[in-house]
């Protein structure tokens, strides 16, 4: 006798529903539904290193901000089982274990861009973590759903032991009042909020430039374009390798597939897609794991190459740990 597929199924339930005992009609759930979610935090070891994914929360990134086709974006939401719009972004940070230094790269967004971010915090409590533990800010650039968990509301430093590492190019744009002039309305914020942070951590900053070794095993990756000191890092130990690639994606179901689509607020387009493709090839050819901050949490993955485009593929689950 042969069974399809569909008779199997219901073969199944109809087995399931004679096992079942009786119910009362009147019984509830034993647990009631949350309706609130658990924090974000995903650990994974490169090498010897500690690497910590951190939830910040999410944005809307429609199509539109892409300028992308809506039928091809429309398309590839469809394929990935995704509404067209809107189309929302992961922001995630990083906490870094060196062993003698407790290293977050990013800080999430605090209150700068609404309620359905912020959770940081809430993120590294969770992770064991205080604010006070923390030796390092490592920032990838300066936006401020990069830098505005650094704060408070009255625009002191939330991290009160930490060193802030920023490179160079980003600290001096964001304090250029011509580059502010010239700004879109919408993006002239992001200027102040950049200022502040800087402000609150002036006598314990340090800059950096080009690729070079930042604390031991953490290295800059410069990847310009999206701001000008926009910056990846690479952490390596017992020849492990992974790559934080910051911002190179914001929406990896439209850049994978079109790497040429950048958002409105790249500072430089052009530049900005040479490096998002510069990083994806570095990733294919070297076989490197990737993670970012709006990639999907927590982000930890491998780039395939497709006959005229990328692929994401999500790293297993870390079973090592």
């Amino acid at each position: 006798m042969s069974i399809s597929r569909r008779n199997l199924f219901a073969a199944s339930a109809g087995l399931a529903a004679a096992a079942a005992l009786p119910v009362s009609r009147n019984a509830g759930a034993a647990v009631p539904p949350a309706h609130t979610e658990i924090p974000g935090v995903i650990r994974r070891k490169v090498g010897k290193i500690e690497v910590t994914a951190l939830l910040d929360g999410y944005m809307e990134m429609p199509a539109a901000l892409f300028s992308a086709p809506y039928e091809e974006a429309a398309r590839l939401a469809r394929a990935q089982f995704q509404a067209p719009t809107p189309r929302l972004s992961p922001v995630n940070a990083f906490l870094i274990n060196l062993g003698d230094r407790l290293v977050l790269i990013d800080t999430g967004a605090a209150d700068l861009f609404g309620a359905t971010l912020g959770k940081l915090p809430r993120a590294l409590a969770a992770a064991g973590v205080r604010p006070d533990q923390i030796d390092a800010i490592v920032l990838s650039h300066m936006h401020p759903d990069h830098v505005g968990g650094a704060i408070d509301e009255h625009g002191k430093p939330v991290f009160a032991n930490a060193e802030l590492i920023v490179s160079e190019a980003d600290l001096v744009y964001w304090h250029d009042d011509a580059a502010l002039s010239q700004a879109p309305t919408a993006f002239k914020p992001f200027f102040a909020s950049a200022r502040a942070v800087a402000k609150a951590y002036a006598n314990r900053r340090t800059t950096f430039s080009g690729e070079t070794e930042l604390l031991g095993a953490l290295r800059s990756v410069p990847l310009p374009g999206h701001t000008p000191g926009h910056t990846g890092f690479t952490v390596s130990s017992e020849g492990a390798t992974l790559l934080i690639w910051a911002d190179v994606v914001h929406h990896a179901t439209f850049q994978f597939a079109h790497p040429e689509w950048g958002p409105a607020f790249d500072v430089d387009s052009a530049l900005a897609g040479s490096s998002r493709k510069r990083a994806f090839d570095q990733a294919v050819h070297d076989g490197l794991m990737v993670t970012g901050m709006h990639l999907p949490f927590p982000g930890f993955g491998h780039v395939a190459e497709e006959s005229d485009s990328y692929r994401f593929v999500a790293a297993e689950w870390p079973y090592d740990l």
